[in-house]
C-alpha cells in the first residue's frame, strides 16, 4: 500500500511567540507530514517566523489571508488548499502548544480503522493540564451540552485536535460549513457522525497555553450555543433522517 500523503492543518493569529518551537515540535514528530499555516494576517510577526522556517524546508507552506474572518474561515481555507492538492489525510491542531505533536501519528493511525479521530480529553487516559477548575467545569458542560441536544456520541464534540480522511471531509462537506468560531469544531463532529462516518477518539494530555492569549470569547461561545440549538431544532422540525449504524458509536482508542 503506497505511504499516505498527510498534511498539517494550522490557523495562527499571533503566536509569534509559539510557532517556531510548535514547528520544530511538529516537523520532529511527522517528519514525513506536510505543514500548513493558514496566518490571519497576524500583527505580531508570525507570518514572517513561518516564513523563514518554510525558506530551508518544503514541507512547510504558508496561506496568509487578506482579513481576518475567524477560526472556521481559517480551517475552510486551509482544508481547500489540501484537497486540492491530493492529500489522503487532513490533521488540524491549534498553533498554542495546547495540542502534543506528539500525538498526531496516533491520531493518523486511528484512521487505518475509522474516517475520523478525535484527540479527545475526556476518554480514559486524556487530561487537561493547567486549566483551573471553572474552565474546566465550563468545557465539560459544553461537551454534555452537545451529546444531549445533538445525541452525538463523542465525549469531546469541541476539541480542535483532529485527523481526517480526504473522503470524510468531502462527505461532510466541510467547505460548506457555516460556523466561525470553535463551534467549528462541533459542527463537523456533528455532520461526520450524521453521516455515519466512523469516529475513533484517541486520548490527549491538552496543556494550556502558556505563552500569548485565548482567542474564547463571549461571542464565540453564543455562537456555540445557539447554533447547536438550531441545529436541533432543524431535525426536530425538518424531515426525520435516519443516520447509518455505522455511526452510532463513537470508539475510544488506548494510548
Amino acid at each position: 500500500m503506497p505511504a499516505r500523503r498527510i498534511v498539517i492543518v494550522i490557523p495562527t493569529y499571533d503566536e509569534a511567540d509559539n510557532v517556531t518551537q510548535l514547528l520544530n515540535r511538529v516537523r520532529g514528530a511527522s517528519p514525513g507530514a506536510d505543514v500548513l499555516f493558514v496566518d490571519d494576517q497576524s500583527p505580531d510577526g508570525t507570518a514572517e517566523r513561518i516564513r523563514e522556517h518554510a525558506a530551508h524546508d518544503p514541507h512547510v507552506f504558508l496561506m496568509s489571508k487578506e482579513q481576518k474572518q475567524g477560526l472556521g474561515a481559517a480551517y475552510r481555507a486551509g482544508f481547500a488548499w489540501a484537497l486540492d492538492h491530493g492529500y489522503d489525510v487532513v490533521v488540524q491542531m491549534d498553533a498554542d502548544l495546547s495540542h502534543p505533536p506528539e500525538r498526531i501519528g496516533s491520531l493518523v493511525a486511528a484512521l487505518n480503522h475509522a474516517d475520523v479521530a478525535v484527540g479527545s480529553r475526556y476518554v480514559p487516559q486524556g487530561s487537561v493540564q493547567n486549566w483551573a477548575w471553572t474552565r474546566r467545569l465550563i468545557s465539560r458542560l459544553g461537551n454534555l451540552y452537545v451529546r444531549l441536544l445533538l445525541a452525538v456520541p463523542v465525549h469531546d464534540s469541541t476539541a480542535g485536535f483532529k485527523a481526517f480522511r480526504a473522503d470524510a471531509l468531502h462527505a461532510i462537506d466541510v467547505l460548506g460549513s457555516t460556523s466561525n468560531g470553535y463551534c467549528f469544531q462541533i459542527e463537523n463532529t456533528w455532520k461526520a457522525h450524521r453521516a455515519g462516518l466512523r469516529i475513533a477518539e484517541v486520548p490527549i494530555t491538552f496543556v494550556d497555553r502558556t505563552r500569548g492569549s485565548s482567542k474564547m470569547s463571549g461571542a464565540i461561545a453564543a455562537e456555540a450555543l445557539t447554533k447547536v440549538l438550531a441545529w436541533r431544532w432543524a431535525e426536530l422540525t425538518g424531515p426525520r433522517v435516519h443516520a447509518p449504524v455505522a455511526s452510532t458509536h463513537a470508539r475510544s482508542v488506548p494510548s
